[in-house]
């Protein structure tokens, strides 16, 4: 059985514009710039045959793939789909303080520690654990061929991660945009990358 997987990650926040860490303690909505971003994906792929569509429990990639919501398309909230869990750094802004101890996590994961999590929040291999229930899930509806998932950066970039076997310490060679489009294609034994990071259905600017 084959089947094609399209992830996602949602599309801008303010949040996101002013550097201010989400996770998955913060719901936070799309500004102007997500929303136009989530019409020009539903304009480039809003014809196309998907069977379902799996979403994280945050509203930002409700509002995301809504288009596709409104059109009929059947969707699923799985909680394995949420971003990591930043913990007490949710909702703070990058101050030199909080800058220092973001990357400082970042450098630690790199050189292998993973299991690591964030003060009072999710360690990667906390998140690898979900995503795998959430992906058994997914790949266990043979009769879903074509999948569009919306997600998070960071869960994606541990997700992908772990899809083609990659150590998750490796995990920022999986680039991510709001809106921009991995597309995988499942087979029993293998995932193949079809499109990496895609926009171009995005314009310029956004």
């Amino acid at each position: 059985m084959i089947k094609d997987i399209y992830i996602v990650r949602h599309g801008q926040t303010d949040f996101n514009l002013k550097g201010i860490v989400q996770g998955s303690g913060v719901d936070a909505s799309l500004n102007d710039t997500g929303r136009k971003q989530a019409a020009e994906f539903f304009k480039a792929y809003g014809h196309f045959p998907f069977d379902k569509l799996y979403i994280s429990n945050l509203k930002r990639t409700y509002e995301s793939v809504k288009e596709f919501i409104d059109q009929g398309l059947s969707f699923e909230k799985l909680s394995g789909l949420n971003e990591i869990s930043w913990g007490t750094r949710e909702g703070q802004p990058f101050t030199p303080e909080e800058n220092k101890y973001y990357y400082a996590m970042l450098d630690r994961w790199k050189n292998g520690e993973t299991s690591l999590p964030v003060e009072g929040g999710e360690s990667p291999d906390q998140v690898a654990m979900r995503q795998l229930d959430a992906m058994k899930y997914i790949m266990s509806k043979q009769e879903e061929r074509k999948v569009l998932i919306c997600m998070h950066g960071r869960a994606m970039r541990i997700l992908l991660a772990q899809l083609f076997n990659y150590p998750l310490s490796d995990m920022d060679i999986f680039q991510h945009s709001n809106l921009a489009l991995y597309h995988i294609r499942a087979t029993k034994n293998m995932f193949q990358m079809v499109k990496y990071n895609d926009k171009g259905h995005l314009s310029a600017g956004i």
